[in-house]
Parts: C-alpha cells; sequence; structure tokens
C-alpha cells in the first residue's frame, strides 16, 4: 500500500489499473468522462415510487457483487442509496462483461431500468442500460471502511461524506438549520442583506481581527468581526427588522469550540428589547431542535440538555461574578488594584492574569473561568457590566450594567443579545474609551467609527440585537467533540 499526502491509504497497483483503463477506454474512442445524463428521478425519489416504475438515476457506485451473470452494485449520494441489478437476462452479455471489466467501485454511473424488490425486501433498479459517466482515477478508501484520521476526514472531506454516514446526516441537518433560520426570521417580517466582509474600521464585537491591502485603493483593511455596525445602519436607514447570515473572521486562537472563520445569524429589530429577543431566541431554538432531531433534549459530550423546558435558568452576571470575587467590582476601573483584589482572594496569580490588558478583559477572563465552565444549561445569563458590552444599552437604573443576555450550554455561548445603545453621545465615549485600551496593548478592541456614529447621530430607533453562532449550535446538536466537525472545509495547516 502506498499513502498519499493527505494519509488516505492507496494501493498503487490499482491506481495504475484504473489509470490503464482510462486510457484503453479513450483509445477505443470512449470518452469516459461523459458532458451529462438525462435522470427522470433522484434516488431518494425513487425509493418512494410504486414498484414496476421506469426509472433514470445516477450516483457514484459504493458497492459491488457479482455472482457469474448477476451482479448487484449501490448508487449512492449523500442523501440516499439504491441497490441496482445487472443481468444478462436484461442486458447482452458482451455488455455485461463490459462493465464488470471497466466500471469500479468510486465511478459514476447512470442507469435505466425498472423498480422491483428482491426475495430480502430490498427496493432494487433493475437494468436495461447502463453508462459509465466517469471513471474516478483513485479508489475509496480501502474496504469502504470510511476515514478514520481525523486530519484526512477534514482534509478530503468529500470522501467523509462519501464514506461516514454520521458526517452526510451533521452537514445536511446543518443545511436544514439555516434554511429554518432564514424561513423563521421572514415569517417574522425580517428581510436579509448583506454587508461589507471587508471594512475600513474595527467595529462590532470586540476581537482581534485579520487585516488585509485594498491594492486598487491602496487602503488597509480589516474583515469583518462582526455584521452589526452595518445592520444598525439598515435599521437607522427604516428597515424595521433585518438579518444576515454569513461569515466573521476572529484572529484569535483555535479550540475545539471557536474558528477563525465562522458562521453566524445577526438580526436587529426595531422597538424590541432583550427581554423580546430572549422569548424569539428560545422559540426558534426548539423549532429547530423539533425539526432537525424531533427531540428538544440533546445529549452532549455525556451531558443530557433539556431545551424543551418552558422557563430556562436565568444567572444575574454581575450579582454572580460578585459572590465569586467577594467584593464590588463595578467602580473599580484600575487594572492593577483589580488584579490586586483578585490575587488577594487566591482567585488567581499575577501570572495567570499577565495576559489582561483592561479591567474587560480580566473580567471576562474570571468569568469564563469561574463562571461559565459550570454552566450546562440553557442557562440565560443577563446583566453585564457595561464596561464589557461597548454597543449595549445601559440600564435605566444603573448606567454601570447593560440589558445584555446570552445563552451559555455546556461552558459555551450560543448567543449573545443586546438592547442596543442608539444614544451617540455614550457610544462615541464608549469607543474612545477602548482607544484608551488599545493603547495599553488590548488588541480586542474596536475603533471610533465615525460612519457608525454619523449614522446614530441622524437617528436610530430603539432596537434588540442578537448574534447567534451556527458552527457552535451544530457541534452542541450532534454531539461534536470539535467545532471543526460542523464545517465542510476547514483551514488546515
Amino acid at each position: 500500500m502506498a499513502e498519499d499526502n493527505n494519509n488516505v491509504q492507496i494501493s498503487s497497483k490499482e491506481s495504475d489499473i484504473r489509470l490503464e483503463k482510462i486510457k484503453n477506454l479513450k483509445n477505443e474512442g470512449f470518452i469516459p468522462y461523459a458532458s451529462k445524463f438525462e435522470t427522470t428521478h433522484e434516488i431518494k425519489e425513487a425509493r418512494k415510487l410504486p414498484m414496476g416504475t421506469k426509472v433514470s438515476i445516477a450516483g457514484r457506485m459504493t458497492f459491488r457483487r457479482a455472482f457469474g451473470k448477476f451482479m448487484f452494485i449501490q448508487l449512492s449520494d449523500i442523501y440516499a442509496r439504491i441497490q441496482v441489478s445487472l443481468s444478462v437476462n436484461e442486458i447482452p452479455m458482451e455488455n455485461y462483461k463490459w462493465f464488470k471489466d471497466n466500471v469500479d467501485i468510486a465511478d459514476f454511473v447512470g442507469i435505466t431500468g425498472e423498480l422491483y424488490t428482491t426475495q430480502t425486501g430490498e427496493i432494487t433498479v433493475k437494468t436495461f442500460e447502463f453508462t459509465l459517466l466517469s471513471k474516478a482515477m483513485l479508489p475509496l478508501p480501502e474496504k469502504f471502511h470510511g476515514l478514520t484520521d481525523i486530519e484526512s476526514r477534514y482534509r478530503q472531506r468529500y470522501l467523509d461524506l462519501i464514506t461516514n454516514e454520521n458526517s452526510r446526516k451533521v452537514f445536511l441537518g446543518r443545511s436544514k438549520i439555516e434554511s429554518i433560520i432564514r424561513r423563521y426570521l421572514e415569517d417574522l417580517d425580517f428581510i436579509e442583506i448583506e454587508t461589507p466582509v471587508l471594512q475600513t474600521a474595527v467595529s462590532g464585537a470586540s476581537a482581534r481581527p485579520f487585516f488585509t491591502h485594498h491594492n486598487a485603493l491602496d487602503l488597509e483593511c480589516n474583515l469583518r468581526i462582526a455584521k452589526e455596525t452595518w445592520l444598525k445602519q439598515a435599521v437607522a436607514g427604516g428597515i424595521p427588522r433585518v438579518f444576515e447570515l454569513g461569515k466573521d473572521f476572529r484572529n484569535e486562537g483555535m479550540d475545539a469550540t471557536h474558528l477563525q472563520e465562522f458562521t453566524q445569524v445577526e438580526w436587529y429589530a426595531s422597538f424590541w428589547d432583550f427581554e423580546k429577543n430572549i422569548v424569539v431566541f428560545k422559540n426558534l431554538v426548539q423549532k429547530l431542535l423539533k425539526e432537525t432531531l424531533g427531540t428538544m433534549v440533546v445529549n452532549y459530550q455525556g451531558h443530557e440538555i433539556d431545551f424543551g423546558k418552558e422557563k430556562w435558568d436565568r444567572v444575574n452576571y454581575v450579582e454572580e461574578m460578585t459572590k465569586v470575587l467577594g467584593f464590588d467590582f463595578l467602580d473599580i476601573t484600575d487594572l492593577d488594584e483589580f488584579k490586586s483584589k483578585v490575587v488577594e482572594k487566591g482567585l488567581f496569580t499575577y501570572a495567570d492574569l499577565e495576559e489582561c490588558k483592561s479591567v474587560r478583559t480580566l473580567i471576562d477572563f474570571i468569568y469564563k473561568r469561574k463562571i461559565r465552565e459550570g454552566m450546562i444549561g440553557p442557562t440565560i445569563l443577563y446583566n453585564y457590566p457595561a464596561v464589557l458590552k461597548t454597543l449595549a444599552r445601559r440600564n435605566d437604573n444603573d448606567s454601570r450594567v447593560t440589558d445584555v443576555f446570552q445563552v451559555v450550554v455546556c461552558g459555551a455561548e450560543i448567543c449573545n443579545a443586546y438592547s442596543e445603545l442608539v444614544d451617540p453621545i455614550i457610544q462615541r465615549q464608549t469607543l474612545e474609551e477602548q482607544l484608551v485600551e488599545k493603547a495599553n496593548g488590548d488588541e480586542e478592541t474596536m475603533d471610533v467609527d465615525e460612519d457608525f456614529l454619523k449614522a446614530m447621530e441622524h437617528g436610530m430607533p430603539p432596537m434588540s440585537g442578537l448574534g447567534f453562532g451556527i458552527d457552535r449550535f451544530v457541534m452542541l446538536i450532534y454531539d461534536l467533540p470539535n467545532i471543526r466537525d460542523t464545517v465542510l472545509f476547514p483551514l488546515m495547516k
């Protein structure tokens, strides 16, 4: 056996035989890569038809077993598989032999025939005519047991889809989830728009961006880290409810629950507050589970999670953090003072806190290690410190906190939602405060986006927005150990 660069074992002898077949077919005037094939039904449709129906179907051959002058094969695609029989009773002996000699597992084949049921009850197509549509130069993974090497599954996802039933289920489910989200929001009178991926200001979230250069304009740009500021400008332009489902990019660390290129949906609704968004989000999650899994109970990494409860748990962020710290922290603005108090309490060492370059990042560091990890969920975490949420509305009764919620499940945040800040004076102040943090070494800060501020100065209605990460949700409901298992083609080194 030889091994290719992507760790899938390949028999050099077998690949040489396939290449020789392709050459011989071409020398005989046969084109082994057809331009098209007229089908009457998809494989999944053919399986539902009455026996005796004439069909023309096509797919990849993933199984073959010959018994002298009779043969069973299997045609497959991501949706379904179907058994096909070839016999000298229905096709000429020379055609049968040609198929046996020239068509291999992994080739694409077109079949015209008639549906029937075998003695074992298997739906089968009796072949009257066949067409070789495309020769595969390389075989499928050995013995069709599927890819087990993780890196090979990521690098050669097409083979993973062919050979692994669970991968097919995950990616069909993901596609359905995105479709349901769009339909759900459209039924609530949202419209989807497109916002720029290339931007000239880092805005919309606290994250480290990717940078690039626009040659034609000789302009330094960044890839968007969120869609927020553009969607809010659309609301200012008179669109009452708006959303976008697409990619965002954050140049941060990679682990089992984070991707640098990830998919999320963001929506913004005029005249809503964050409490309204809690109801809308909970209903969406329950709809997604019902239509994809048929149950509200999810098993994830040994935890049974019930999303069907009438009320999800609610945790007050400030109250919980105060319990952990043992002191009132909202009025502390000096980073060194805050770190000193944390170390005095024995929660962390100075070395642990070295990466924290601002009060904002320090609070977030403590929260993630002392609060979030213990939430199995689903838990609604609300009442966040204002220093954490630059773009969120300050609470009317205490400007030190914001009208924000996140839903945490098994220690991972699956959504982030605000009552949005629409006061341009406060917004400018909060963005300028981030410049100070950036000067002190915090790379996860936003720029002062003058175009966004000008839109706010022209007037924005009260609104609430929400961001929902698709990759992490798919990971959760299909019990996947790594977020890259949710992406068809993850970036590989």
